[in-house]
């Protein structure tokens, strides 16, 4: 079936428009782990998380109507999945950041997007465009200025396994994920997927109660903007738009997040930038230009 050129150009603006709200959300989730991460232990903030979201996907799923399940093997690739990216990535990720401080945190987390491409290229079929190489250079280069910027000097072995075991996790779940959405949409996934982190997570049920009690009221109100806003909203737009798109042309956009934080930390947290954060930042942005151009 042949595609106008109206409803392609209509398709790609959509897609970018779903990549927008991916990184504008997953931007503003450092800034609320950060916050909570103070008040609840690693597992038990992923827990919560991760226990919003799949309520607030079932309900959607229930409102639309209990699509077909998928079944066999690839019913046990979105539950593989799941566990991965909303199991294990979110832990090593929240665990990773008790041990390192942010500008390491977001060097070895920001290796993903590199890898995505890689592996796109070699089982996706998507090859190495030189602009999407050059690009993520650029930015990788941006996020280096920004790490140098923030880096506290903390930082220990365990943190950097950490660190890399979450940017393996998000590679290697991002390229899976593009091609099981060739037999399920998006929300069906991302629904299934959710539902299998959560209960990877179950064992940190108790200490997020526990935590919860002893917490600030406001750190409650951060898990629930994390699961609904950050996750939920978050991952159902990048499912749209990664099954319109490649997955190294999108994964390349994700290096608007570090720019984001960035200028997200100055607003909410008073955390003024340093002109070397900014160059990075500004790094980053041309970065991303320069992989999603076309010519």
């Amino acid at each position: 079936m042949i595609t106008s050129a109206p409803t392609r150009r209509r398709e790609d603006l959509l897609a970018a428009s779903a990549a927008g709200v991916t990184v504008l959300l997953w931007a503003s989730a450092f800034v609320g782990v950060r916050s909570a991460g103070h008040h609840l232990d690693p597992g038990a903030l992923a827990f919560g998380r991760m226990l919003v979201a799949s309520v607030a996907l079932t309900a959607v799923v229930l409102v639309r109507g209990v699509p077909r399940l998928p079944r066999g093997r690839r019913l046990g690739g979105i539950v593989l999945w799941g566990v991965a990216w909303f199991g294990a990535y979110n832990l090593a990720l929240n665990a990773a950041e008790t041990h390192l401080d942010a500008g390491t945190t977001a060097l070895l987390v920001n290796v993903a997007p590199v890898l995505v491409a890689i592996l796109a290229g070699l089982f996706l079929g998507e090859g190495f465009p030189r602009r999407l190489l050059a690009g993520l250079a650029i930015a990788f280069g941006g996020v280096v200025l920004i790490a140098v910027a923030t880096s506290s000097g903390r930082a220990d072995g365990l943190g950097a396994l950490l660190g890399l075991a979450a940017a393996v996790l998000y590679a290697g779940a991002a390229t899976a994920q593009k091609r099981l959405l060739a037999d399920t949409d998006a929300l069906t996934m991302t629904w299934l997927g959710a539902v299998a982190g959560t209960v990877v997570l179950l064992p940190w049920a108790p200490s997020l109660g526990t935590g919860l009690v002893a917490a600030p009221s406001g750190t409650a109100l951060t898990v629930l903007y994390l699961g609904l806003f950050p996750t939920a909203i978050a991952f159902l737009a990048w499912g749209y738009a990664l099954s319109r798109t490649s997955a190294g042309r999108l994964a390349s956009t994700t290096y608007v997040v570090p720019a984001l934080v960035v200028v997200l930390s100055w607003l909410l947290l008073t955390e003024v930038p340093t002109p070397l954060a900014l160059a990075g930042g500004a790094l980053c942005l041309v970065g991303v230009a320069v992989s999603r151009s076309r010519r």
